[in-house]
């Protein structure tokens, strides 16, 4: 679905990454994880399109990133950055309808697919609110919701590329957005998340994506790549790795 070759790219003037490889596939989630600084926003506006990249290539469904029509790529790739802002007093049912502009599905079509992610996202009963009013967890709800609108229902397989999705999140939002993420990764579409809590990503991703300082440190299932070791390594912090006690995933302690 997305194919990254020898990727490496700069922001002002310093080299950020290097050297990255690695493949989504369809029905995969994929966990970007790693330090401050390591990359991985950076790696997030690179695959989005926003940021040039002189050295490597960049593949979406095995085209090159930058050959595809904006308006086609829209359909194809949505994208949740770090941070989203919006200044005008839209109400929340037509913040979420901006996901659909690319699309010509009609009216009533968009209307029922902005009322299911909604509720896939629990901001339905904050429709009719403005978007000015609601807190930072609601407004990462709702720019969420707008990004699920973008490839609900695709009818090609899609890739979702979300930087930091469970900021601002309480504990029930964090795990109801990554099921979530789980969901459209089970329906076909590919996704990837940046995340920085280690449990959270051993538990909901089929594999991740460590970088190091700019580098790939390791890439693999949450067993290969979360070792005690590496993460000493890379995080600076001395953990045990245990097995979940409910769930066949590593369990970080520190």
């Amino acid at each position: 679905m997305l194919s990254v070759t020898d990727l490496g790219c700069a922001r002002g003037g310093c080299q950020i990454l290097a050297g990255i490889d690695f493949q989504l596939q369809a029905g995969e989630v994929l966990a970007v994880l790693g330090t401050n600084g390591a990359g991985k926003s950076t790696l997030l506006a690179t695959l989005s399109g926003e940021l040039a990249y002189p050295q490597g290539t960049v593949q979406l469904a095995g085209r090159p990133l930058a050959s595809w029509p904006a308006s086609e790529r829209a359909r194809r790739l949505a994208v949740l950055p770090q941070s989203s802002s919006l200044a005008f007093a839209f109400s929340v049912a037509e913040v979420v309808l901006l996901g659909r502009l690319p699309h010509a599905t009609g009216y009533g079509e968009d209307q029922r697919i902005v009322a299911e992610v909604m509720q896939a996202t629990d901001i339905g009963h904050l429709h009719q609110r403005s978007y000015l009013a609601l807190s930072g967890g609601e407004r990462q709800r709702v720019h969420l919701a707008r990004v699920l609108a973008q490839i609900w229902e695709a009818a090609e397989p899609a890739c979702l590329l979300l930087d930091e999705p469970t900021a601002s999140l309480d504990l029930a939002h964090q795990r109801l957005i990554l099921q979530q993420a789980r969901e459209i990764a089970r329906r076909g579409n590919a996704v990837l998340l940046v995340l920085h809590d280690l449990n959270l990503a051993a538990r909901y991703a089929d594999r991740l994506l460590l970088l190091d300082r700019g580098g790939v440190s390791a890439l693999g299932t949450p067993w290969e790549v979360l070792q005690a070791d590496r993460i000493q390594r890379v995080f600076g912090v001395d953990v045990q790795v245990a097995r979940h006690p409910q769930l066949d995933c590593p369990l970080i302690i520190s």
